[in-house]
């Protein structure tokens, strides 16, 4: 994967953002402190150059989560000694306080003046996936710069986010900045192996502490640009919610046999069917039941004719758009239940017949559906009475942020054409 220098920018500058605004109260005090306190428009040279380095060097440390019970934690202690490098005056500033959680986790608390105003949360990880070097034109942990673009795996999920908040806040430390409102930093180790060491072990701490949260900033979605063929302006996703998910195991056992005298059937077949029904026989679709009609709604003016008039008139064209977003994998997964086979063993030699076929298949369940519905959809599909009983292990789609209306956001852009005026 690989990011664009200027995106990387981009995030630090929303970040500045986020942290000067939340910080304000309605009291002249707050008022007096944000006009003192100026966000230059851009960066400096040096800075930019440093960002830029920063980045690289994270991507550089492998920090791979296996599984839930295996880490590269030689390369995740690294990585906590390298951040205090980077970023020095986050761990020599009287009011902020770093702690260690769950060996490898990092919990930032900044005190903020006003200690009458809840606190917030911005939330990373700094774990990867393994990255076999087959199928990447660079090393994965190279952090090479090639035509405008940093490579390597972590730079969109979820290093990108790490570096950003870090650098945005000991930006904002080098103008002499103290928060109004108090914060969170939250950044975990082993959040693609479920976080139960980092996440969970900081929001248990934080929850012993009597901790409530006003909100909470997490990884999401992308500034998109030339996502919807159609649509020619550069929008941002901003994610309320994440989908559930189910791994199912599908596991066939028969007796060994030599290729000389195969049986009609073999273990690998019967698995391999299984696998076939399931990718051939997609889950529901159910846009309409989700977020992604009213984000649409709002962008409908957005988009020329005549898919504007669609998209204005979803009470009549809502089957249209439907089968429109099938066609493109990414909208295909804000519309169903995703199905995605991904990992598969057999065999142990060519002239063997195998009594033993695995196979793994992960679902993302969508907010309309629950576990369990994609369970018994997933298996009878699958026809598993020829399987032994599947295995799995699942969560729960997560609730919804709280969000507008279109109608609400509609009269808020207005009500701010009206009020905001350029200085």
């Amino acid at each position: 994967m690989a990011l664009r220098y200027c995106g990387a920018l981009a995030l630090v500058a929303g970040l500045l953002l986020i942290f000067a605004t939340v910080s304000s109260s309605e009291s002249q005090k707050s008022r007096n402190h944000m006009e003192t306190l100026r966000i230059p428009p851009r960066f400096s040279q040096k800075e930019s150059t440093e960002m830029k380095e920063a980045l690289k060097g994270a991507i550089q440390i492998p920090t791979v989560s296996f599984s839930r019970n295996k880490s590269n934690t030689t390369a995740l202690a690294e990585f906590g000694k390298y951040i205090r490098k980077v970023f020095p005056r986050l761990f020599n500033t009287t009011f902020i306080q770093h702690e260690v959680v769950g060996e490898y986790s990092h919990l930032f608390t900044i005190q903020g003046a006003d200690r009458s105003l809840q606190p917030y949360m911005l939330l990373a990880h700094f774990d990867v996936v393994p990255a076999p070097e087959e199928g990447w034109e660079v090393p994965p942990f190279s952090g090479l710069e090639r035509d405008g673009f940093i490579h390597g795996r972590g730079t969109l999920d979820n290093k990108n986010s790490v570096m950003a908040i870090l650098q945005a806040l000991q930006l904002l430390l080098t103008r002499n900045y103290i928060p109004q409102r108090s914060f969170f930093i939250a950044l975990g180790h082993d959040e693609e192996v479920s976080g139960l060491n980092g996440a969970q072990k900081i929001a248990t701490l934080l929850q012993a502490r009597g901790v409530q949260l006003a909100f909470i900033v997490d990884e999401g979605s992308f500034v998109l640009d030339g996502f919807l063929p159609s649509l020619k302006t550069p929008f941002a996703m901003v994610s309320v919610s994440e989908k559930g998910a189910l791994d199912l195991m599908l596991h066939v056992n028969m007796t060994p046999g030599h290729s000389s005298a195969p049986p009609k059937e073999t273990s690998i077949g019967i698995l391999a069917a299984a696998l076939s029904r399931l990718e051939q026989t997609p889950m529901p679709n159910l846009f309409g039941r989700g977020i992604l009609k009213m984000t649409l709604q709002q962008l409908a003016n957005e988009f020329p004719f005549p898919h504007n008039i669609f998209l204005n008139n979803l009470w009549l064209f809502q089957p249209l758009v439907s089968r429109f977003l099938e066609r493109n994998p990414i909208t295909n997964a804000m519309i169903r239940t995703t199905t995605a086979i991904t990992k598969f063993h057999a065999g142990i030699k060519e002239n063997v017949i195998p009594s033993v076929a695995q196979a793994v298949v992960n679902f993302r369940i969508h907010h309309a559906q629950t576990v369990q519905e994609a369970f018994v959809l997933a298996t009878q599909t699958a026809d598993t009475t020829r399987t032994l009983p599947p295995v799995s292990t699942a969560s729960t789609p997560s609730v919804f942020s709280p969000r507008a209306s279109v109608a609400s956001t509609d009269s808020t852009r207005k009500s701010q054409s009206k009020t905001m005026r350029p200085r």
